[in-house]
């Protein structure tokens, strides 16, 4: 029954995206917030047909936590439902994705126009410089970054590989960062087609102050993401 049910969802997901992406095209002409308006849209009629078709729920914790102007999230990512809650979850969120992501027709399309930050993981050194300078271009329009500290998708219980893009951005924007754990990969696994029943969490943790030394940021960002996110798969739901 799974299998059949996530095949069913799968066949609504890519004809509701594909019939979207179409639909508001003509949006590329307008404004940017309009643009992640659409997709927010669109990320609330996949977050419906998920719970119609596959019995998945979504549910938010920490709502005192959750950003609603300029923030710098840092958040655990275990599956391609992570970069589509947000939109229905956030104000105007803004991710920090790979710049390979930008040549497929439609999704890198609304991507240029939504504003979302494209880095260059073999830039080295000048990638982190313009990824300071686009997060603070963002940070000026009140949006909420989200960086994935690990750079991808991670098995849920796999090894944690934290890299330094958010330390960067951490120093040099001078705020505050919002741990973002979740369970999602539990449901919307990073690999494969299956989408078992129960409840995504999205939990916003306390804010890390500003000021904190890169090793101190790191060991804490990755302690609060991680027993967070271990905690919410503990739990079953």
């Amino acid at each position: 029954m799974i299998w059949l049910r996530s095949l069913v969802f799968t066949i609504v997901f890519y004809a509701v995206s594909t019939i979207a992406s179409i639909a508001i095209s003509p949006l590329l002409l307008g404004k940017r917030r309009w643009v992640v308006r659409a997709i927010g849209v669109w990320a609330r009629v996949v977050m419906f047909f998920l719970r119609l078709i596959c019995g998945v729920k979504v549910e938010v914790r920490g709502r005192q936590h959750m950003p609603m102007s300029a923030a710098l999230i840092g958040a655990k990512h275990q599956g391609m439902f992570d970069t589509i809650a947000p939109f229905a979850l956030l104000t105007d969120a803004c991710f920090v994705l790979k710049k390979e992501l930008l040549a497929i027709p439609f999704y890198g399309w609304f991507a240029v126009k939504g504003g979302m930050i494209a880095v260059d993981r073999e830039g080295h050194a000048t990638a982190l410089k313009k990824l300071v300078r686009d997060t603070q271009d963002r940070m000026a329009e009140e949006r909420q970054v989200i960086i994935y500290p690990e750079g991808t998708r991670k098995a849920p219980g796999a090894a944690p590989d934290y890299k330094p893009g958010v330390a960067a951005l951490y120093r040099d924007l001078g705020l505050p960062c919002t741990p973002l754990a979740t369970n999602s990969g539990a449901h919307w696994p990073p690999r494969g087609f299956l989408r078992r029943p129960g409840v995504i969490v999205f939990e916003f943790l306390e804010p890390i102050p500003a000021g904190l030394k890169r090793g101190e940021f790191m060991k804490e960002l990755q302690g609060r993401v991680e027993a967070a996110s271990n905690a919410l798969l503990a739990e079953g739901l």
